[in-house]
């Protein structure tokens, strides 16, 4: 009969939240634990990912409460974004009774896996009460020049007349009516992280618990580049068109170079020319495409000649100035020097349209190219190579640099141009400003007024918040809904009290998640974010749990927001988040559980046959908490086949323990022990596993089943507390201290030697661990069972690995 879990665990639940058991309170004198899951967006129904990263971060929060750690675990939710607007659009209804109602049936779900939140402090950042905070941030950095408006491109919609956020264009085209997307420039608001980009960089270097990868994501975002800015010039003016590379060591065989179409010397260049009118064309047809489409490596590039010609600074050769969709304004300088038989898009580029190619850096195996017959400068014809050479090598048809190694060459060629006056040495960044203005409606309102007489001028702080007007009108169509509520956007100018408009714009949601770790602090604080004594006690997050999705975006503003709080006197940390932990998505049938494959299991159903701390158990048993996860029903079984093995324990106990179990006991503590501390919640069951198999070997010990629930209980806590109150306890299991191990319990009796003879298994000895050598090897060769493999054969060799193994060779 398997254990009651329904009852159990509506039980526990029950209690739990009657006594405040998780609730948490700043106490110095007692160390502190802050554990982080990504808070959610509240869809209204949890999903597997969820449960895998909850439950992860929930066992380690009751791990470290039963080691006596003082451990604050919040929860929240990222409540504004698209979602609930395209659902008031669809419905006919209002954005926040959506997202409301997916709020409260959200807390229900999160409530029956059993986790330790302290809701008390829990946040939905489309209160007004938390965007309030928004705002005040937008205006701190608004003062000290971090937050600014210009003008750019966006993704829009001409038939809906709204702009897209980059995930809403798909294959090109809108979402929702499938129309093509264009390129628009409008007014946005931008936040300036680029001041931050050293420390940005710098500081990956303290962050020694974060994955690599994640470090490596963040290093590449940012993109330091080393390099020279050389001056071309144009031909007939003799303008100058710097172009930034980290590849100086090719600068010989640069045979064009390249402009994006948004360059500003473009209209320029190819004025009165006969190519003109075949530029602007282009220029118009790749202004409808979105950046991501321009960048893709899956994409063919194109391009025009633009009539004009440039020359190379350092051998005054006249080269084709190119107009293409591959180079982005946003990168280094908006032109590029195409040497393309030394990358491969530049030569892919140049064998399209016929470009010519001079090898500049030869490899020790390449074959050397024939030189060509103008006059021997390296040029070879389109048909001669069949990719772009990018490794390192020697220095050829490069003029006086001749036979160096091309690293060392780049040194020399950097300050050779330096010195020349044809270049400057330079540090480029990757790392753009952030854009934070949307369109839409559901989402922070930008706290900003604009007066025909004063200009720009931010809301007083006093008349925070900027709340969002509940008549705004949602049809999907023409810009902002704020736009179309009169009293919200006419106002009166805080300074001089004339006719003014309010901004329209909302902030981008991930404004709203860069800082919601600091207001867990404390959450109900009116007076200010949050506050500096409580946010110094708890900060930094000790233990961040997420998917690698966010490793860039979410990350990096959160450390963003982080030092420039420090900036203001804020906190004193400048990371937020000690250690990161990036679990593996859960697949069935090999793909990502989704709704549009049909693959989904849904978390309640499985609740509703075995219970929750079945489900816990198993996504914590099926993977490690990095990889991903394969469902796999027959596993489900498995756990709660374990559970009620468990369970049934308790009908058998008795006072005295075999000495052989209380070794088990202690092996297990150490191992569990250890393995929860490292996430390593697989093999930390493995352990639980073997020590409940010696239970039923040696007799069912008491104190033995005590520790055991003790261990299981961060894993499957409903069903842990049960059985600890039905062994007499009155007080919750996490109250209980955490079981160590008494190390004279791991020296072992005797240990299983495994006999080979040739490499094959032929018998075992149990021995002393310490046994000498000779005395073994007089143990093996009087063993009966090796005498038909050694009899009469000589002994070549004797091999022992201590404490496991001998292999014998005849």
């Amino acid at each position: 009969m398997s254990y009651p879990f329904k009852e159990i665990e509506e039980k526990w639940q029950k209690l739990w939240q009657e006594k405040s058991l998780f609730s948490a309170k700043s106490s110095p004198e007692k160390k502190k634990y802050y554990l982080l899951e990504m808070f959610p967006y509240p869809s209204g129904k949890i999903h597997m990912g969820h449960v895998r990263n909850y439950t992860i971060g929930d066992v380690a929060a009751r791990f470290k409460i039963m080691q006596g750690y003082n451990v604050l675990h919040p929860m929240g939710f990222d409540a504004f974004g698209q979602p609930a607007e395209n659902a008031a659009i669809k419905n006919k209804s209002k954005p926040d009774a959506w997202t409301h109602k997916c709020i409260e049936w959200m807390e229900k779900e999160l409530k029956k896996m059993g986790f330790s939140y302290d809701w008390e402090r829990e946040v939905s950042t489309c209160d007004a009460g938390y965007y309030k905070w928004n705002q005040w941030i937008f205006l701190k950095m608004f003062e000290q020049g971090l937050a600014y408006k210009k003008a750019s491109n966006v993704n829009w919609c001409p038939s809906c007349l709204t702009t897209l956020a980059n995930e809403e264009v798909i294959d090109a085209g809108c979402w929702r009516c499938h129309s093509k997307v264009e390129q628009k420039e409008l007014e946005q608001w931008y936040l300036k992280i680029t001041e931050y980009k050293e420390r940005l960089l710098e500081d990956l270097k303290l962050l020694d618990a974060w994955p690599d990868r994640v470090k490596a994501m963040q290093n590449n975002w940012i993109g330091k580049s080393e390099g020279v800015e050389i001056f071309f010039r144009l031909k007939e003016s003799g303008e100058k068109i710097p172009v930034f590379t980290t590849r100086q060591d090719t600068i010989f065989g640069a045979t064009y170079i390249v402009l994006a179409p948004e360059h500003p010397a473009v209209s320029g260049i190819i004025k009165g020319k006969a190519q003109e009118k075949e530029v602007l064309k282009f220029i118009a047809k790749v202004s409808k495409e979105t950046k991501a489409i321009r960048a893709s490596s899956e994409v063919k590039k194109e391009g025009v000649f633009t009539g004009s010609f440039a020359v190379n600074p350092v051998n005054n050769e006249t080269i084709p100035i190119w107009v293409a969709d591959y180079v982005l304004m946003e990168y280094g300088t908006g032109a590029i020097m195409a040497v393309p038989t030394h990358d491969q898009r530049d030569f892919l580029f140049a064998k399209e349209h016929k470009l010519p190619m001079r090898v500049v850096i030869q490899s020790s195996d390449q074959p050397r190219l024939p030189l060509d017959k103008q006059g021997g400068q390296g040029l070879t014809t389109n048909d001669q190579l069949t990719e772009a050479y990018e490794g390192d090598g020697t220095q050829v048809n490069s003029a006086q640099f001749d036979g160096l190694p091309n690293q060392e060459a780049k040194k020399k060629i950097a300050e050779w141009m330096e010195k020349a006056g044809i270049g400057k040495i330079q540090t480029h960044w990757r790392l753009r400003d952030w854009l934070i203005s949307r369109q839409r409606y559901w989402g922070t309102p930008i706290p900003i007024i604009y007066c025909p007489k004063c200009g720009v001028v931010p809301v007083p702080y006093g008349d925070l918040p900027v709340e969002l007007p509940e008549d705004a009108p949602f049809t999907g169509e023409g810009g902002s809904p704020l736009g179309k509520v009169k009293k919200f956007v006419e106002v009166s100018c805080p300074k001089c009290e004339a006719a003014a408009r309010r901004e329209t714009d909302t902030m981008a949601t991930f404004f709203d998640s860069s800082w919601y770790f600091l207001r867990f602090c404390s959450p109900k604080d009116s007076s200010a974010p949050f506050d500096t004594k409580e946010a110094r006690y708890w900060m930094p997050v000790d233990q961040y749990i997420g998917g690698i999705e966010h490793a860039i975006l979410h990350l990096l503003y959160s450390r963003f927001f982080t030092k420039f709080f420090k900036d203001l006197g804020m906190v004193d940390f400048g990371e937020p988040f000690s250690r990161l932990l990036t679990q593996g998505m859960v697949l069935k049938d090999g793909e990502v559980m989704s709704k549009s494959r049909g693959n989904i299991v849904d978390p309640d159903s499985i609740i509703s046959k075995y219970g929750a701390d079945t489900l816990r158990l198993f996504v914590l048993f099926a993977a490690p908490p990095e990889t991903e996860l394969e469902w796999d029903d027959a596993a489900i079984e498995g756990s709660f086949k374990f559970l009620n093995r468990v369970w049934r324990i308790q009908e058998n106990l008795r006072e005295k323990a075999d000495p052989a179990l209380i070794r088990s006991l202690h092996k297990a503590i150490k191992k569990v022990t250890e393995d929860i501390g490292e996430f390593k919640f697989n093999t930390a069951i493995a352990g639980l596993m073997e020590l409940t198999n010696a239970v039923y070997q040696y007799g069912a010990d008491k104190e033995v089943f005590v520790r055991l629930v003790v261990m299981l209980s961060p894993l499957a806590p409903h069903f842990c507390e049960e059985l600890w109150q039905r062994m007499g306890n009155s007080e919750s299991i996490l109250k209980t201290p955490w079981p160590e191990y008494d190390p004279k319990w791991l020296i072992e009796d005797t240990v299983t030697i495994v006999i080979q003879v040739n490499g094959k298994l032929r018998s075992k000895l149990d021995v002393t661990p310490n046994i000498a050598t000779d005395a073994l090897k007089e143990l093996v060769l009087a063993d009966e069972k090796l005498k038909p493999w050694i009899q009469n054969k000589p002994l070549k060799s004797f091999i022992i690995v201590p404490k496991k193994l001998v292999n014998i060779v005849v």
